[in-house]
């Protein structure tokens, strides 16, 4: 069976399964992010405000995991294009 846009409801299905899993991934990227940098960063409960120190800790430690995780996209990203590049090249 098709819908409008000619895909098969298996490829829908698949689809929404990994939406949903890139949805998992990213909230527990999200999730690991909150729990490293508060373990790292905030140690003072005295204040229901994070202190200048605290603040800044948390800033610097959310772009530098956020600029991590990028490259790490990146780098995947050029392995698996190389990879299906070198199994072009031996298909032919």
């Amino acid at each position: 069976m098709f819908n409008n846009y000619g895909q098969s409801y298996q490829e829908q299905r698949m689809q929404q399964l990994m939406e949903q899993k890139q949805m998992k991934d990213f909230m527990r990227m999200y999730s690991n992010l909150v729990g490293r940098c508060f373990d790292d960063c905030v140690n003072d409960f005295t204040s229901n405000k994070l202190s200048e120190k605290e603040l800044s800790c948390t800033t610097r430690c959310t772009l530098k995991n956020m600029k991590l995780n990028e490259r790490v996209g990146q780098r995947f990203a050029e392995e698996s294009a190389k990879l299906m590049e070198d199994q072009a090249k031996m298909a032919q």
